[in-house]
């Protein structure tokens, strides 16, 4: 196993280009940030929600911020306020917000930055009561997908920005770049091991996969 010590860790060339951008969430370490910049990540989110889990604190958000450029910022929520997430995305000079469950058409109207919502693979009816000015729809799929599921995403697909989760698989990944009209793909951040000590393997596997040959 090859562990990367990322405070140390840096790339000598451009990122290789993906069949589509990439959006890692979640990410709570220096290690995980600076990976995924360098390696041509193109949105990166953190949690700030102090209702759910593994959320970070305003101070550590700016912090690791201040260690990467080049990337789009969005900041997770849950039921939080429009109120309070505009307060925290000002505070953390915030690209976009990923809310976590759908809100009211009015609801939506009073949060400043750009939003986008996450919709669960088995409510996608729910897609059709979004208004357009949704930036994008983030939907993480399950280890096994039905063919209906599958079916029901290509109209999606279509119309509207739609970024897919296929969870840490390389082959999976490619698969729906290549198939699907995808605004990009998502994919979860991890933990280091200890400061500056993390294990990139199967992320690394999936930027190699979604390489443009």
């Amino acid at each position: 196993m090859w562990w990367h010590y990322a405070i140390a860790f840096a790339h000598t060339s451009l990122p290789v280009p993906h069949l589509v951008p990439l959006l890692i969430r979640g990410i709570n370490n220096l290690s995980d940030a600076r990976y995924c910049a360098g390696m041509g990540a193109d949105k990166l989110t953190f949690v700030l929600d102090p209702t759910l889990p593994g959320h970070l604190d305003t101070k550590t958000v700016k912090e690791l911020a201040s260690w990467i450029a080049g990337v789009e910022l969005i900041g997770e929520f849950g039921q939080l306020s429009a109120y309070e997430i505009n307060a925290l995305s000002t505070e953390c000079a915030l690209d976009a917000v990923l809310l976590r469950h759908p809100r009211t058409n009015e609801e939506l109207a009073e949060i400043a930055p750009p939003v986008y919502i996450e919709i669960a693979a088995e409510s996608l009816a729910a897609v059709q009561f979004l208004p357009d000015s949704v930036a994008g729809l983030v939907i993480e799929l399950p280890e096994t997908i039905a063919a209906e599921t599958t079916a029901a995403l290509v109209p999606i697909a279509s119309s509207r920005p739609l970024w897919l989760g296929p969870g840490l698989h390389p082959q999976r990944a490619r698969e729906l770049a290549s198939q699907l009209h995808l605004a990009g793909l998502s994919f979860p951040a991890g933990d280091e091991v200890k400061p500056g000590l993390r294990d990139f393997d199967q992320l690394e596997a999936v930027f190699e996969a979604l390489e443009i040959d």
